[in-house]
């Protein structure tokens, strides 16, 4: 008996399903035998600081691959250059910071420089090396200026009698105060007081925004703060700041008032209100 040949319609139905299946087979293929993907994975863990996403079963990368995947990341190019003040980043920073504030850069850049390329300044009481230079300069969307604090903005003044200020510090270690027996920390905060904004690469700026190794920023800046300031004639911003330890600051009321009093004996002053 001879049967004739199959409709015209199941043999295109034969043909799609024939096509569909030689189609998986090869994808299928190409997912089992495509190559391992290093930078990817360095990629992955350079990048996704905020979320727990993009995690691999193997070793977290090391920090040659991180820091390979972050020199290969090119900035968004700024699109509003026109729209920008006079302003910079400024980041006081030891070379043993620099993943620390590869992160807190790569915050600032997603979150809000990206779109504007403002600079940023970098201090060190000892010459930035090779590695942070290299590292932070491919993150910032904007130019990178690395400056050299001078010995006299870190260290004591001359005034300080040096006999006193040791046994302050080593009461305030047996008292387990925070930072109390450290003389570096004392050094910065005097310098973060007064010194940095003194120092000649900021004097090229009018605004400036301090940065911190390791900080988040947990939402988009949709608007210029440098812009806003200047608009609105505003002379200092700040976020809301812990309580601080008192133990730390005991004479500050004091000294405070007397300031206060010297100064500006007629003006009313809220600070009293810092120090409840």
């Amino acid at each position: 008996m001879r049967f004739g040949s199959p409709p015209m319609s199941v043999q295109r139905s034969r043909l799609y399903t024939r096509t569909l299946v030689l189609v998986l087979v090869t994808v299928r293929l190409l997912v089992y035998l495509r190559p391992a993907n290093l930078f990817s994975e360095a990629r992955c863990n350079a990048f996704n600081f905020r979320s727990g996403n993009c995690r691999s079963e193997s070793s977290v990368a090391s920090h040659g691959e991180i820091e390979n995947a972050l020199l290969k990341q090119t900035p968004n190019p700024p699109p509003y250059h026109s729209l920008r003040v006079n302003a910079t980043f400024v980041t006081l920073a030891r070379n043993s910071d620099v993943w620390s504030i590869a992160k807190s850069i790569r915050q600032v850049e997603d979150r809000f420089n990206r779109k504007y390329g403002y600079d940023w300044v970098f201090l060190n009481e000892k010459p930035f090396d090779a590695t942070f230079k290299r590292v932070t300069s491919a993150l910032v969307s904007g130019k990178t200026y690395y400056g050299l604090i001078p010995p006299e903005n870190w260290s004591f003044p001359d005034w300080i009698d040096q006999d006193k200020a040791k046994k302050v510090r080593e009461d305030m270690a047996e008292r387990k105060i925070i930072y109390g027996d450290s003389v570096s920390y004392r050094h910065m905060c005097r310098f973060e007081s007064g010194f940095f904004f003194r120092q000649p690469l900021m004097m090229n700026y009018d605004y400036y925004w301090r940065v911190e190794p390791d900080i988040q920023l947990y939402c988009d800046v949709d608007y210029d703060p440098f812009r806003f300031m200047m608009e609105t004639k505003k002379k200092y911003s700040f976020v809301l700041s812990l309580p601080e330890y008192i133990e730390t600051i005991p004479p500050l009321g004091h000294y405070e008032a007397i300031l206060r009093e010297q100064s500006w004996p007629s003006k009313p002053t809220q600070l009293h209100g810092l120090f409840e």
